[in-house]
């Protein structure tokens, strides 16, 4: 059961990276496969998250607004997120997938970090003194602002800040 607070299912022992980022797209049922390695990861962006994964992804999000997902973390507008929900069958392109997969492993690395889902949110959506004072979500816009974040965070998880 997934424990709403950190956005990852509760279990009996360590849970892996790939099992903290499948699970908030609604892990394996509705990937409709495990994915335990990033070979399997690239693969499964290649042929397109299921529309249904982004769904589940947007609903674990209780802090960060939904025009900053879209726009900044996911590339995508409110319209085309309501066009892949009503077509649960079908799937994201490659780009998209990618956006998505990035913005949870951001999201994902950075509730280890803070210590639950809803601080590395919080985190998100504020200015960031080691990121020239911009916020988080804004740098998920390009390549090399996703970059920085993960950079970042891995200084913050070392205490390494400057």
């Amino acid at each position: 059961m997934a424990d709403h607070a950190t956005g990852f299912a509760e279990s009996a022992g360590p849970v892996s990276e790939f099992d903290q980022l499948t699970e908030l797209f609604g892990g394996p049922k509705v990937l409709k496969r495990r994915v335990s390695s990033p070979i399997e990861a690239h693969d499964m962006i290649l042929k397109g998250l299921p529309s249904a994964a982004l769904e589940v992804f947007v609903t674990h999000l209780t802090i960060i607004d939904t025009s900053d997902a879209f726009e900044k973390g996911l590339g995508m507008s409110e319209r085309t997120f309501q066009r892949h929900k009503a077509d649960r069958s079908g799937a994201l392109s490659p780009e998209q997938s990618s956006r998505a997969w990035s913005f949870a492993r951001i999201l994902a690395r950075a509730a280890v970090v803070f210590g639950s889902q809803e601080e590395a949110e919080k985190w998100m959506v504020q200015p960031a003194m080691g990121l020239d004072r911009q916020r988080p979500i804004d740098l998920l816009a390009t390549a090399a602002g996703r970059e920085l974040v993960q950079e970042f965070l891995g200084r913050i998880h070392y205490g390494v800040y400057t």
